[in-house]
């Protein structure tokens, strides 16, 4: 069976194409049916994966591969050292150990937003089109993991970009989601480009873009780690800039908390669980080289680290449900990128594990509210926007009427507030392990321990303020809430129980079984040299006990401040009116890009416009003007034959563009669909014409 694992990706693409196809003619059983079951084939086969070469034939150091169909034929090109290699892109999948997590997770959790997504989409209009663009993004996503080089996951990740585009405007009716759409479209842009000049520099200075191969070519010609900053440093930091862009670093974060505008199952698949872990997967994908470029590596680990207390302390005092959760995101990812900074790559990928779990329950269990909330709103007659309904101060007591909801919800706050034996407690405190380099306390270590506190406390207040207290939604639609439909709180159920027992496969104090498994992928099949820190257990622990005290002291802080307090950051806004200002308008970064680089792009523009306009326009004009002028001084005797002739193309052209004109509708999605279709021709003309 694991033979047919390049199926994995296939399957979803198939969905997609069924439900793009033919989904305004299905019903809504159908086209969940295919969405669903697409996926669901796709984890039963990745499933056998595991438990079969993986688990029976020597763990991480399995790994299979299969080439489709060479994408793009061999052609010469230049190299660094003056030689000319021939560049060759096959449309080549391997699932190694690092591949096979990253393929669980995307088809794993994917299936349980999957099945959430029948119950909080079932109302909407568009919901064929939602599931077509779930599918999509699943596909994609798959290829990116599943590629065997840098071209192909690049295909992948502009796929998975086109599909946030998609999602986080999916509701295009209203302002604010089309413009965070186009938001993260433009800020993903310039990740993007740096992401490809990485891969030209790549083949420039290997001949291949193949990542097992590149990663041999590292360890063959740099004996040891490089010394300032040459090559290897400079691709690792176009590779970075790359990950920053799609996992929301600074300064490329501002895109993130935006896309909270797309539906709650979106934020919950492709803004914590899958697509902003894509960064951190290429940057553990090429850990072989990132090792070779110490300075690179600083440069994550302070990128990180700046990116994780900076959004949890954003997170403070923010009250849209969605928003808080948001900036957690971008403060959970610069905790990996954190790990990935001091070497601790299968630390990283770990935490990116048991983030999936915990932070799609809190994202989902956000959308259970939320789903709640307008409904009761609604059957009591009210007419509050969007944005009241997400507001965490209209909630409040929801516990008693949404208890499946509430303790789901609770227990993953638990596992992201770092308490002890949750998942996320061995995952985010074998990353401050590794920050501290076997025991010594680093700026590394004492920021994160910082952040760790904060998180504790906005998610305590988090808690407090939905799901306890009094409703402060008022009494009318206090009497229309319920509970959320089974579709919906049973994946909820399951990501809860994944949120406190995901984590033992990573125990501490060298019992961790993820890690061995991980290092030969991260190894690129080479021989694995450990980035374990090792330290007296007392020593260990004691550092483990500083942060869970931090934590809990953080969780006793929030409870002092707002339980039972309907006031609310009223006291704190007194006390500290420039602090609680700052926090709560998000140190007013939007408000600077706006004032710089928006209107200074802006400004450019109109300069350009009116340089066309005045300019080129006229020295157009002007020529046109002149072989006018010079046409009626020449008293042409065949001027009737040439208009003749001119009329008659004149009415291929235009018979021509009429019909052309039928497929220019400016409806995106349909121009999305014909890319779709497109590429799933020439994959199928790849497949049964050359393949077979």
């Amino acid at each position: 069976m694991s033979e047919y694992f390049w199926l994995i990706p296939l399957i979803p693409g198939v969905g997609a194409l069924i439900n793009g196809l033919f989904g305004k003619r299905l019903s809504r059983t159908v086209i969940h049916s295919v969405a669903v079951g697409a996926v669901a084939l796709s984890f039963v086969l990745a499933l056998f994966c595991l438990f079969g070469p993986f688990m029976s034939e020597g763990g991480g150091h399995v790994f299979i591969e299969t080439t489709l169909f060479t994408w793009i034929p061999g052609m010469s090109a230049a190299q660094a050292d003056g030689t000319t290699a021939e560049f060759t892109a096959e449309w080549q999948y391997r699932l190694d150990s690092l591949s096979m997590v990253m393929v669980l997770v995307v088809t794993g959790i994917g299936l349980l937003i999957h099945i959430y997504s029948i119950g909080y989409m079932s109302h909407d209009d568009g919901y064929w089109r939602f599931f077509t663009y779930l599918n999509l993004f699943t596909f994609f996503m798959l290829n990116l993991v599943l590629g065997a080089n840098f071209l192909l996951m690049f295909i992948g990740w502009e796929g998975v970009g086109l599909c946030s585009y998609l999602l986080i405007g999916f509701w295009f009716e209203r302002d604010a989601a089309a413009n965070a759409g186009k938001k993260a479209f433009i800020v993903n842009r310039i990740g993007d480009a740096g992401f490809l000049l990485a891969i030209f520099l790549i083949f420039f200075t290997f001949g291949t873009v193949d990542f097992y191969e590149v990663m041999a070519g590292v360890a063959a010609q740099f004996e040891t780690p490089e010394v300032g900053w040459g090559v290897l440093t400079a691709i690792g930091l176009l590779l970075f800039v790359g990950a920053a862009g799609k996992s929301a670093q600074i300064p490329l974060y501002v895109w993130l908390p935006d896309a909270m505008e797309g539906p709650t199952p979106v934020s919950a698949l492709i803004h914590a669980a899958t697509m902003v872990t894509a960064g951190v997967y290429m940057v553990a994908r090429s850990a072989v080289l990132y090792e070779h470029a110490p300075n690179a590596m600083f440069v994550v680990a302070c990128v990180g680290v700046t990116t994780a207390i900076f959004a949890a302390s954003i997170g403070l005092f923010q009250n849209d449900i969605k928003k808080v959760l948001a900036y957690s995101t971008v403060s959970q990812l610069g905790y990996m990128f954190l790990g990935l900074g001091v070497g601790a790559y299968a630390a990283a990928i770990f935490h990116l594990m048991t983030h999936a779990f915990f932070k799609a329950c809190l994202f989902l269990g956000s959308g259970s509210v939320i789903h709640t909330m307008e409904h009761a709103e609604h059957a009591s007659g009210g007419h509050r926007d969007y944005n009241e309904m997400q507001d965490m101060r209209n909630m409040g007591g929801l516990l008693k009427v949404m208890p499946r909801t509430g303790w789901t919800f609770i227990v993953a706050t638990t596992a992201l507030a770092g308490i002890p034996l949750t998942a996320g407690f061995f995952s985010k405190d074998e990353i401050l392990w590794s920050a501290t380099h076997g025991g010594h306390v680093s700026l590394f270590w004492i920021i994160g321990v910082i952040a760790a506190g904060m998180t504790a406390f906005y998610m305590t207040r988090q808690v407090i303020l939905t799901f306890f207290g009094e409703f402060r939604g008022g009494e009318k639609m206090a009497e229309h809430l319920h509970e959320s439909p089974s579709s919906m709180t049973t994946p909820l159920v399951i990501l809860a129980i994944g949120s406190i027992l995901a984590g033992y496969v990573g125990l501490p104090f060298g019992a961790s079984l993820i890690g061995p498994f991980l290092e030969p992928a991260l190894n690129a099949g080479m021989p694995v040299e450990s980035v374990a820190h090792h330290a007296p257990v007392l020593v260990e622990l004691a550092f483990m006990a500083t942060s869970v005290a931090v934590g809990l002291g953080a969780i006793f802080l929030a409870y002092r401040m707002y339980w039972g307090k309907p006031e609310g950051d009223k006291p704190f806004a007194t006390a500290w009116p420039g602090v609680y200002r700052t926090l709560y308008h998000k140190y007013f970064v939007d408000e600077i890009y706006g004032a710089t680089v928006v209107r200074g792009t802006l400004g450019g523009a109109e300069g350009l416009n009116a340089f066309d306009a005045e300019v080129v326009d006229g020295v157009v004009n002007g020529a046109a003007e002149t072989t006018l002028g010079v046409a009626d001084m020449s008293n042409l005797a065949d001027a009737s034959l040439v208009d003749g002739m001119v009329n008659a193309v004149w009415k291929v052209l235009a018979s021509i563009s009429t019909a052309f004109r039928q497929l220019q509708t400016g409806v995106l999605q349909n121009y999305a669909l014909m890319m779709l279709v497109g590429i799933g021709a020439l994959i199928g003309f790849f497949y049964f014409y050359l393949w077979t």
